[in-house]
């Protein structure tokens, strides 16, 4: 699994006749975070989910790779199998099916058959994951995110992250709506990951939670696309002056998107 590369190239997505990405070049390898931040309206969500296939969102240009391979030419599912990962800015809620049937389904998805995972092992890593993420063990219990808090939905998505172990993690907003002590345990739970058989892309409004996360490179997007790159100073000096600065230094006016991503 060492040496996974994501390759995004004059990535052009379009909903509905709009235009939303306008040539999003991107490469994350193992072993790197990514953050990527901008105002609102962007189009940072609509990359997150142009990547994993979303079927409302299509692309009209470029090419997104995984080692090498074509991810546009797969389904959702083979996305998934080949190593790719999405948090979901607002996760379904998926009625009769518990977290832990879930959970099991999905490493079992990602085995050759015959080779499922033993039940033992599974409940041992579930109980340490559900430890790690400092979430009650009745949750694996439950129907997946139903009357799931806002919180709880967001560790379930980091708990599917240490489960499941991909090459390359999308996480789409995943800090939003939670408090300090919540941002803790979810940037925790991220990092536990970090070496060199996992790379991250991070998505986000806010440099909070980059206070518990460092990245290794920061992206700003405007205007449907990547408008500068930095290091982690890039994130604070955005905290610190909001995206102004950048509008004025590029000549950008408006920096949404026509449609809302």
């Amino acid at each position: 699994m060492a040496g996974s590369t994501l390759e995004i190239k004059d990535l052009h997505v379009e909903i509905e006749g709009t235009e939303i990405l306008k040539g999003v070049n991107l490469t994350i390898n193992s072993g790197e975070f990514h953050a990527v931040m901008g105002p609102n309206g962007t189009g940072k969500s609509t990359l997150a989910s142009a990547i994993m296939g979303h079927p409302h969102y299509e692309i009209t240009q470029g090419s997104v790779t995984l080692n090498g391979e074509d991810v546009l030419e797969m389904e959702v599912d083979e996305r998934a199998k080949a190593g790719l990962f999405l948090a979901m800015q607002y996760p379904s809620e998926v009625s009769g099916v518990t977290t832990s049937d879930f959970l099991r389904s999905s490493i079992n998805a990602q085995r050759e058959e015959g080779d499922e995972i033993p039940l033992m092992q599974f409940i041992k890593e579930m109980d340490e994951a559900l430890d790690y993420l400092e979430i009650d063990k009745n949750m694996a219990q439950r129907y997946l995110n139903e009357g799931f808090s806002g919180g709880e939905k967001k560790r379930n998505e980091i708990l599917q992250l240490l489960m499941l172990k991909p090459e390359i993690g999308i996480l789409d907003e995943i800090d939003s709506g939670l408090d300090i002590d919540a941002l803790k345990i979810v940037a925790k739970g991220i990092n536990k990951l970090r070496d060199e058989n996992f790379g991250c892309l991070i998505i986000t409004h806010y440099q909070r939670l980059l206070n518990y996360i460092t990245p290794d490179k920061v992206h700003v997007m405007m205007n449907g696309r990547v408008v500068k790159s930095g290091g982690p100073e890039l994130a604070q000096r955005l905290e610190a002056e909001g995206y102004d600065w950048i509008k004025k230094e590029l000549g950008i006016e408006d920096e949404s998107v026509e449609q809302k991503a």
